[in-house]
């Protein structure tokens, strides 16, 4: 079908960019968690400054960021037989309306003035609980909201997308609504942006899909996830490398107060600021993905935005200038967008449907559960060598993760290719248009 014009052209590529918004469920779905998800960023940035603000301390930060990510370490494989058990939409819908009232409870402590930071560590620990099953349940839902499988990396690229918009709006207005309104003021727009994504959920007319009924006691549902992610050559490497990423390098995060304050000598705003920067380079990130009509090439991608992410956390540590540290930022959020994005994608593309949970719980495992030991390292770090000098030993690792994950490249290349070709998950592509899903290329990653 030939398209007429720069105008038709556009139509067409703004149409494929958007594919995944075509199906009911997600369309709602993409609606209502883009509202949520400012709220969550909103408290995210609220949280962080809360407890700098009553501690002064790097040491907490790292703490209190512990306590609301140890809850996916601990559970989040149990989660994951679950979710393949339980009904996942019923699932979500329980998991938003308990985050919130998790952050109804913070606002109201906040609010009335007597919050402590051992409030916010144990309010923490709720949110960490219900994300290890939120998580999973989450990624693998999206499978059955997008009925056309050639749409998943599409929509896996969008929800990317509607995660740093998110990251972007939230921290960018986070600074000065904490000077306007207060944390809590914060935590309560949190809470009631919640009633978006629950009224997205029970709007959905999903149809019901034949489940595998349990066969077994649930730890031996467990072992057997393991046992398929570990001799699973490609899903075991991709989730090691995530799990070295996100303790080494994405813990930079919980640095951000002590280089917004003492390094770059700013205040609230300067944080939003560079929270948003990254959040900006992360969604460009998400946009480059939307915009790749498969997934071909997509190992070298996750090597060379792996190696980028940590270029610019090196490069970011040695910046004292709020000018270049945005820059560099913005050069993190996409390459951490980009190398989390392409992984996630071939995960879900390589897995079998019986095993979605568990590895989706495995993959919420290695990047959110190995983040506290990232966030204590990175507290504990910071108070004997500085911020900066922590932040650059997490850049320098990941440089070398990416390497690694080089090396292995071809290996995992031969392991995958027939698996994509047996699966038909490559449609052809020719002259912007898709020819029809029974006509399958061969894939390179």
């Amino acid at each position: 079908m030939a398209v007429r014009g720069a105008e038709g052209q556009r139509e067409s590529g703004w149409r494929f960019l958007l594919r995944a918004l075509a199906h009911r469920n997600y369309r709602l779905f993409f609606m209502g968690q883009s509202v949520s998800l400012v709220g969550t960023w909103l408290t995210r940035v609220a949280t962080s400054w809360l407890v700098y603000r009553l501690s002064g301390s790097a040491w907490l930060l790292g703490v209190v960021m512990f306590c609301g990510q140890i809850p996916s370490l601990v559970l989040a494989p149990l989660a994951g037989v679950l979710v393949d058990r339980w009904n996942r939409h019923r699932l979500l819908v329980v998991t938003q309306v308990l985050a919130m009232l998790q952050s109804f409870a913070l606002a109201v402590l906040a609010l009335t003035g007597v919050i402590a930071v051992w409030h916010v560590g144990a309010l923490c620990v709720v949110q960490g609980l219900i994300n290890a099953f939120d998580v999973p349940g989450r990624q693998a839902f999206v499978v059955e909201m997008v009925e056309d499988r050639a749409d998943l990396p599409n929509a896996i690229a969008l929800n990317s997308s509607m995660f740093n918009v998110a990251r972007l709006l939230g921290p960018s207005v986070a600074g000065g609504l904490i000077a306007w309104v207060g944390e809590g003021g914060c935590f309560l727009m949190d809470g009631f942006s919640y009633l978006a994504v629950i009224a997205s959920l029970l709007a959905m007319r999903l149809t019901r899909t034949p489940r595998v009924e349990p066969h077994g006691e649930v730890w031996k549902e467990l072992k057997e996830g393991f046992r398929y992610a570990y001799h699973f050559t490609p899903i075991r490497a991709l989730l090691g490398m995530l799990a070295v990423m996100s303790v080494m390098g994405m813990s930079y995060t919980v640095l951000m107060p002590l280089m917004a304050t003492r390094v770059l000598e700013g205040g609230p705003s300067t944080l939003g600021f560079l929270m948003a920067a990254t959040g900006l380079g992360a969604l460009g990130g998400a946009g480059y993905l939307a915009s790749r009509r498969s997934v071909r090439g997509f190992g070298k991608t996750i090597v060379r935005t792996g190696a980028l992410f940590g270029a610019g956390l090196v490069a970011f540590a040695v910046s004292r200038w709020v000018g270049v540290s945005l820059v560099l930022l913005v050069v993190v959020g996409f390459g951490m967008m980009v190398m989390m994005g392409a992984s996630n994608t071939l995960l879900q593309t390589i897995v079998e449907e019986r095993m979605r949970g568990r590895v989706m719980s495995f993959y919420a495992m290695a990047l959110i559960g190995t983040a506290p030991f990232g966030s204590l390292l990175a507290g504990a770090l910071a108070a004997r060598i500085g911020a900066p000098a922590t932040i650059g030993v997490g850049g320098v690792v990941c440089l070398g993760v990416a390497g690694w994950f080089g090396v292995k490249l071809p290996a995992l290349r031969e392991v995958v290719r027939p698996i994509y070709e047996r699966l038909g998950i490559i449609p052809e592509v020719a002259s912007g248009m898709r020819e029809g899903a029974s006509r399958m290329g061969p894939a390179k990653d």
